[in-house]
């Protein structure tokens, strides 16, 4: 968990929007084990700690399901704390008769599902750094397959999935964009992340302080998408978690000299990417 905490800039929360907000907080609090820290009518925080939140949901007026071959959300990915977490939740989910797929990135073991309105989801664990194989500054990642016999090893039957444990966090965003040259001077030159992988010429996986990705972005549903409505199921907005005002600062200034937009919200600034994926700025 190294790599999600200062003095590191991590992704901190993400907010997406669902048609039917009671649909979706019993798939979030019955499957996956959230607990809810604030509600209203159209939102609601959730929280593994009962005092802090990284994923919050929002029912917009007038929402329409998620439109195809558009900019936004591909997964949000929630990074678990040890293998048995993830091992206890494989159990779980076959339990419950929840559908998903799995891979071994080799810096990790990842499962995806898919929430009611079909936002992805992507549940995982880290192997240790020291495992993690660099060369030329290029994190080696695959798409293999995952040991689910090794992984089982790891359950502990006495002490079955009931909810997400309480040190889980947000571990990376991933998003469909409608361009890569534009999208990475965005956030290489305006937000200060480090390119870690380059996947072709069709995905970037972009860290801070050599963590294998704290942000990956693809063209796989096409070059020159649009962006979805706003009221359309999907990404609302994530955050990035700076150390300090300083550094946040120094962010802003850099994202105005590359033309970016900022803009001040609820005393918190906010810019949109090349692909009109919302970013918010947080301290």
């Amino acid at each position: 968990m190294i790599f999600h905490t200062k003095p590191t800039t991590f992704v901190g929360h993400v907010k997406i929007r669902v048609q039917n907000l009671n649909r979706s907080l019993q798939f979030y609090k019955d499957i996956l084990g959230f607990d809810i820290l604030e509600q209203t009518a159209s939102a609601a925080k959730l929280t593994t700690d009962g005092k802090t939140s990284f994923l919050s949901l929002e029912q917009p007026e007038n929402v329409i399901p998620k439109q195809e071959r558009t900019t936004g959300l591909y997964h949000f990915a929630i990074l678990l704390p040890e293998q048995k977490d993830l091992a206890n939740i494989v159990i779980h989910l076959v339990q419950n008769g929840v559908r998903f797929g799995s891979s071994d990135h080799l810096v990790s073991e990842a499962l995806y599902l898919n929430d009611p309105d079909g936002n992805q989801i992507e549940i995982y664990r880290d192997r240790v750094p020291s495992e993690w194989k660099w060369s030329d500054n290029e994190v080696d990642m695959a798409v293999d397959p995952l040991d689910f016999d090794t992984l089982l090893k790891y359950a502990t039957p006495d002490q079955p999935w009931d909810r997400m444990p309480k040190d889980s966090v947000m571990g990376h965003v991933h998003l469909h964009v409608s361009e890569l040259i534009k999208t990475e001077e965005f956030y290489v030159k305006g937000l200060g992340m480090e390119v870690v992988n380059r996947f072709g010429d069709q995905a970037l996986f972009l860290s801070y302080g050599k963590y294998h990705h704290h942000l990956g972005v693809n063209t796989w549903n096409g070059v020159g998408i649009p962006a979805p409505a706003e009221n359309s199921v999907g990404l609302e907005s994530f955050t990035l978690l700076f150390d300090n005002d300083e550094v946040r600062k120094q962010a802003v200034m850099n994202l105005e000299k590359i033309g970016a937009k900022i803009l001040e919200e609820e005393n918190q600034y906010v810019t949109v990417d090349p692909s009109g994926n919302r970013v918010v700025l947080a301290v």
